[in-house]
């Protein structure tokens, strides 16, 4: 076979050129195959570390990548019994020369991951990979050691509250797994204690940090040299757009902040829209008019809020009522311990350790009636962009990257190539529909269900937020239908329910959480049936996501299906042009008249396009503040990354 012309059928044009030369390769790696399946476990484990003595001894990575990827295809096929498909040796040769590679849900990205990581590692300098959280970290580590072990090297893994001296152990192994968030504030952690130490406080900081020991107050981490990104596109834009932050004690000042945000919060329910403020949909802003200035000067307040400046006073009022009306429990947030916890907008996971800036997540702790974080009181912060440019080499991989793939490249100096797929998939669209009424959306909708239902096909419904995967439980509950919620509610349940969720007559609610990092295995009776049937419920802010849910059907030449259902109270219209506008679209009737669908189809799509610019504006103004305030601090001799003392 012409394994040249069988890719280049697969990929669009512009990767073609990139890949071509790496066709020699593959057939390289091919070739080395079967001489390696006469050796001893014992003869691949001295081959392996030969290679890392001779990547040690100054030989270039690039030149040991046949023999070293063809070592990793061998003893994953021996230790854990899977064997690297020809494209899943492409889409890790693309990511050892420093691309983000687009793989489709169901072609192996964990077992793709294996290949650059083992090449990097050889340097003996580290090589991390960032996922999305704890669990798949681990799963993926344990998966994965028997294969590493087998080639000399050694495997380790970061979790949240894990031990300083644990945390060490697990970055002095060759390869390391963990989440982006603990990566980051791990470096964080670190700079803090190397400042403690140059000015001699590193004894009372490290006791602070719960060091119980001298050896445990030294650094953690190794030097910045490679990292690959799980889910690429969402941890290097999604999760790009907040700051990780470690706090420091509030000063006096800032206690009376805290106070002003409690009281703030209180009030804010009195002021009308229209008359005490005007709200800017577009820009999301709250401004008070000459009115609502009156009613704050006259409200009663706290002794302590006397000393703050009445203009702060203001504002603390506008985010108070901005909060009320953009940010919504178990959709934008969560309540977890006492903490406010971010719901990732794209992803539907939990943003453990972010923070919203401008005081909206004080403003929100102060709603919740928890303890509010103050947003002065800055000890060290770092972006998830900031922290993966500081890598000499930085990889990814994703299901969806290519629609960012400008951004990317802009941001992270990364090509994004589309890997094709193993086998040809066989995905079908059903039309989309789109109704007048959300109610009439969920009628459909649990129709459809029920339908798929009685023939047994399994079903995977994507919402687009917590409360709606509720309300959609509740209304399958009371069809009788038996259902998984898969939320960032049930965050230790999700490997189960998506392994399941392709089971026959199995019905999965999915907030924008369609089986990341576990795969969908579809039985044969099920393949018989049709495969599974995906339905989303509502468009989301970027088409990435809405493309990973359809993403869920026909993988790995399975059979499956979708179909996407709108209406003109979703949410996305309302944001990009105001509840007003977007009611009167809203025809009567169940149905939009098929003379108008193309039409209205088009105004979701414009809607959706807005919405991702908006969000792409927003975060290269946050790339830009935070440029500048590093610039600010470097001139003043100052740590970038640490803010400075109290």
């Amino acid at each position: 076979m012409n394994i040249t012309r069988y890719f280049t059928s697969f990929i669009p044009f512009s990767d073609t050129g990139r890949l071509a030369r790496w066709y020699n390769v593959l057939n390289r790696i091919n070739s080395l195959e079967e001489p390696l399946k006469n050796l001893s476990n014992t003869e691949i484990k001295k081959a392996g570390l030969s290679l890392r003595y001779r990547a040690k001894s100054g030989e270039s990575l690039k030149s040991l990548l046949p023999e070293a990827f063809a070592l990793v295809r061998e003893a994953s096929r021996r230790t854990i019994g899977l064997r690297h498909f020809d494209v899943q040796i492409l889409g890790g040769t693309a990511m050892f020369h420093r691309s983000i590679v687009e793989m489709q849900t169901g072609e192996g990205k964990t077992l793709t991951a294996t290949l650059p990581l083992y090449l990097y590692a050889l340097s003996g300098k580290g090589a991390l990979l960032a996922t999305v959280n704890d669990y798949l970290a681990e799963r993926d580590a344990n998966l994965l050691e028997p294969v590493y072990n087998l080639l000399g090297l050694t495997v380790g893994v970061v979790k949240s509250q894990m031990p300083t001296d644990q945390r060490r152990k697990a970055y002095q192994c060759d390869i390391t797994y963990g989440t982006a968030k603990e990566f980051g504030f791990d470096f964080l952690r670190d700079r803090l204690l190397l400042r403690r130490i140059r000015e001699g406080q590193h004894d009372l900081f490290g006791a602070m940090l719960g060091h119980k020991k001298q050896g445990d107050e030294k650094p953690v981490q190794r030097e910045q040299y490679f990292i690959l990104a799980d889910e690429a596109d969402s941890i290097l834009i999604d999760e790009a757009s907040t700051p990780l932050i470690i706090s420091a004690a509030p000063t006096e000042d800032e206690q009376k902040e805290i106070e002003c945000y409690y009281w703030a919060s209180d009030v804010a329910a009195q002021f009308e829209n229209k008359v005490d403020y005007e709200y800017d949909n577009e820009k999301k802003t709250v401004e008070l008019t000459r009115g609502g200035r009156t009613k704050v000067r006259l409200l009663n307040k706290p002794e302590g809020l006397d000393e703050i400046d009445l203009v702060q006073i203001y504002e603390f009022v506008q985010r108070a009522i901005r909060v009320n009306r953009d940010f919504h429990r178990d959709e934008h947030y969560v309540v977890r311990k006492g903490e406010i916890v971010i719901v990732d907008e794209f992803t539907g996971r939990l943003g453990e350790g972010r923070k919203w800036q401008d005081g909206i997540h004080q403003a929100i702790e102060a709603r919740e009636k928890v303890k509010v974080t103050v947003d002065t009181g800055q000890a060290a912060r770092i972006t998830i962009q900031d922290y993966f440019l500081r890598f000499e080499n930085l990889a990814g991989m994703t299901g969806t990257g290519v629609a960012s793939k400008g951004e990317l490249h802009r941001i992270y100096r990364c090509n994004v190539i589309a890997i094709p797929t193993n086998k040809p998939p066989h995905r079908r669209k059903f039309p989309t529909l789109i109704f007048a009424t959300e109610r009439a959306k969920w009628q459909a909708v649990i129709q459809e269900i029920e339908d798929m239902h009685q023939q047994g096909r399994p079903v995977l419904i994507g919402t687009r937020t917590i409360d709606k995967s509720i309300v959609l439980s509740q209304l399958l509950k009371e069809k009788d239908i038996i259902h998984s919620v898969l939320n960032a509610n049930h965050i230790a349940e999700e490997a189960e329910i998506v392994a399941r969720a392709g089971e026959a007559g199995k019905v999965t609610v999915s907030t924008n959480m369609a089986g990341r990092g576990t795969d969908i295995k579809i039985p044969d009776e099920v393949v018989e049936l049709g495969g599974l049937h995906v339905i989303c419920t509502e468009m989301h802010e970027s088409a990435r996501i809405d493309r990973q849910l359809i993403g869920r059907c026909g993988r790995q030449g399975d059979p499956g299906t979708f179909r996407q259902y709108l209406s003109f109270q979703d949410d996305l219209l309302k944001r990009a042009f105001g509840a007003d506008k977007a009611a009167k679209y809203s025809a009567k009737g169940e149905r939009t008249p098929d003379k108008m669908f193309n039409h209205h189809l088009a105004l979701f799509r414009r809607a959706q396009r807005k919405a991702e610019r908006r969000n792409f504006r927003n975060r290269k103004i946050m790339l830009y503040y935070e440029k500048e305030r590093k610039k600010m601090q470097r001139s003043m001799g100052q740590d970038p990354y640490l803010d400075t003392p109290h």
